[in-house]
């Protein structure tokens, strides 16, 4: 409770002096997408800047709430099985949980996936594309949301896509389309 009174005590102030605290916004399409630095996994353990991964064509980033749970790695799996789509239009795929860089080498070993994963156990993508939910049912707390950013690789958000229930996945399909839109 009285957390509660202290947050609007300190809102109330806030608005009368008019001090704006920014708030993290999910980017929309046309405008520039965050960067940031996080861990790739890619068999190896190695730091990942979206800006390195920019520049040679489009590049989609799809955020996933957890390694080896059956929704994720449904997911995934269906972005390897579309990988050679996404390829074709020049497009990079990159994998983005909360998950440890162990933990996420591993499963992309146990799925045979080719594309690379990102982990973000710091929560700078998270935040920046604000993606943030907590499972509280399943005890996770500060992962990503199920959700798709394609970027043209000029680093402008062309597409993006977010789920309303965790556990929906997106259309592949539309995937592919807004990625070749992209290129």
């Amino acid at each position: 409770m009285r957390a509660c009174i202290a947050t609007l005590s300190i809102t109330g102030i806030n608005e009368l002096l008019g001090v704006q605290i920014p708030m993290a916004a999910e980017p929309s399409p046309d405008e520039t997408a965050p960067s940031f630095e996080a861990t790739i996994a890619n068999g190896d353990v190695e730091s990942f800047a979206l800006d390195d991964a920019l520049g040679d064509g489009p590049v989609v980033l799809a955020f996933f709430p957890g390694a080896f749970t059956p929704p994720c790695s449904n997911e995934m799996v269906a972005l390897e099985e579309h990988l050679s789509e996404f390829e074709e239009a020049g497009a990079t795929v990159y994998g983005i949980s909360a998950d440890s860089a162990f933990s996420l080498n591993a499963f992309r070993e146990e799925h045979d996936l080719s594309f690379d994963l990102v982990s973000d156990m710091g929560r700078e993508a998270i935040d920046a594309y604000d993606t943030e939910i907590d499972l509280g049912d399943l005890g996770l707390l500060g992962v990503s949301n199920r959700a798709v950013f394609i970027l043209n690789e000029d680093g402008t958000v062309s597409y993006t896509w977010e789920a309303d229930d965790p556990t929906t996945e997106p259309d592949y399909d539309e995937l592919v389309g807004a990625v070749k839109d992209a290129a």
